[in-house]
């Protein structure tokens, strides 16, 4: 029989889905550190802390079935106990203590201090903006609000998140200064929606004062942009991603799709021409911009027609870089109240369509790269190759950039100057100048 007390507690955080939930993963490690709790990082624990996403179908599958993995590792005695939070456990908590009942506790998204006070800790007010990064030690989240007030029709996060908020200017100074205490030299600016920062606070779109502000932090190189909404996006951040060399030319913009009659029923508040406009100016400011889009396919009335007037446009507008969703049915949506009907086997050839085109875009646009330098940061090493991005390039889903390790040494978190000599549909591979 194993003797529990007498083995020291070690906390394991599990983090599933996007950025914003490793930054919440992050700062509930920082609590847990400050609190004196041994706490590790998906590795070895007897307690378990997942951190769940309930956006789409995919992602909610996944975290169901990492929490039923480790309530299997607490029925066979390897771990003591297992706790989730979270998008999935805030937005289907009844349903969740209903069917997996043998969970410890489940938390929704709001609930750390709850969640901290059953490990043991106490929640520190004192500590905002400190955590314990688990990203490379180069590159860092900044999330500069939470929450969302769109009311785009396919989309729970409102409901899993709340409404808007935004994190006070000097707040987000302060964390970047930490962080780059640390050794971090490149913050990712992430929110639900990065083009209403501020409203809230200061009744002013307010994106580019609090970038003026964070190129001031010393230690800190790129400054990239993650998730901007398309409407009502404040085009005075052009002139400061212009000016100051420490914001990356580099966008993410979610557009979702070009037909004003499914922009319409999305609620996206744009039309075909409002977007193309957009693109176009953001363009014409900073012609080096890489552009990150991601679109949905199989929205519920998505005819063959609106699904060509869309490859047309990917084909004509020749985006940087670009992703593709195929449309879940998410309930407590205005979306679900229409008939979801796509069939899936449709929904997936239409998305495999729009990223093999993609890819060819990417291939050519990367052949135009050979024989350029450009500067680059090193993240990793894996296998032969050192492997590092530009500035127009985010971390896991963009370019990466190869250089032979047998032929340079380099280190994790620099930055060098590399001559691009190859290029193929996603990956750069370099020399050392």
């Amino acid at each position: 029989m194993r003797t529990k007390s007498l083995k020291k507690n070690k906390i394991n955080v599990v983090t599933l889905g996007c950025s914003k939930n490793v930054y919440d993963s992050e700062i509930l490690m920082g609590q847990l550190k400050a609190n004196d709790k041994d706490v590790v990082y998906e590795d070895e624990g007897n307690i378990v802390v997942i951190n769940t996403c309930g956006f789409i179908n995919n992602a909610k599958e996944e975290s169901v079935n990492t929490i039923l993995e480790f309530v299997k590792k607490k029925e066979e005695g390897d771990v003591d106990k297992v706790f989730v939070t979270g998008c999935l456990s805030e937005r289907y908590k009844p349903d969740l203590q209903k069917e997996i009942p043998n969970v410890d506790q489940y938390f929704g998204t709001t609930e750390l201090p709850e969640l901290l006070k059953v490990l043991g800790a106490d929640y520190k007010h004192e500590l905002i903006g400190e955590r314990l990064t688990t990203t490379p030690k180069n590159y860092a989240y900044l999330k500069i609000a939470e929450g969302c007030d769109r009311p785009c029709s396919f989309c729970a996060i409102p409901i899993m998140r709340g409404k808007h908020r935004s994190t006070p200017i000097g707040d987000l100074v302060s964390e970047a200064e930490k962080l780059a205490t640390k050794g971090v030299k490149e913050l990712i600016l992430i929110a639900q929606d990065l083009t209403y920062y501020g409203l809230d606070i200061y009744k002013k779109r307010n994106l580019a004062e609090l970038l003026q502000a964070l190129v001031k932090v010393e230690g800190i190189e790129w400054i990239r942009l993650h998730y901007a909404f398309p409407t009502g996006f404040p085009i005075d951040v052009l002139e400061v991603m212009k000016n100051e060399p420490k914001i990356c030319n580099y966008i993410d913009i979610p557009l979702q799709h070009i037909s004003d009659e499914l922009l319409k029923s999305m609620r996206r508040g744009t039309t075909k021409e409002k977007t193309t406009k957009l693109i176009n100016e953001f363009r014409a400011k900073v012609p080096e911009m890489a552009i990150r889009t991601t679109l949905i396919v199989g929205y519920p009335g998505e005819t063959e027609e609106h699904f060509q007037e869309l490859k047309n446009w990917v084909a004509a507008m020749r985006f940087e870089r670009l992703g593709c969703f195929t449309y879940s049915h998410e309930e407590n949506t205005h979306a679900y109240n229409l008939d979801d009907d796509v069939q899936e086997d449709v929904k997936q050839q239409r998305a495999n369509e729009i990223m093999e085109l993609q890819s060819q875009i990417s291939w050519e646009l990367n052949q135009e790269k050979i024989g350029k330098t450009f500067k680059v940061v090193i993240d990793r090493k894996e296998g032969d190759y050192f492997v590092g991005r530009t500035e127009f390039d985010s971390p896991d889903v963009d370019n990466e950039v190869l250089i032979d390790a047998t032929k340079s040494y380099l280190k994790t978190g620099e930055f060098t100057i590399v001559k691009i000599t190859d290029a193929a549909d996603f990956d750069l591979y370099g020399e050392v100048i």
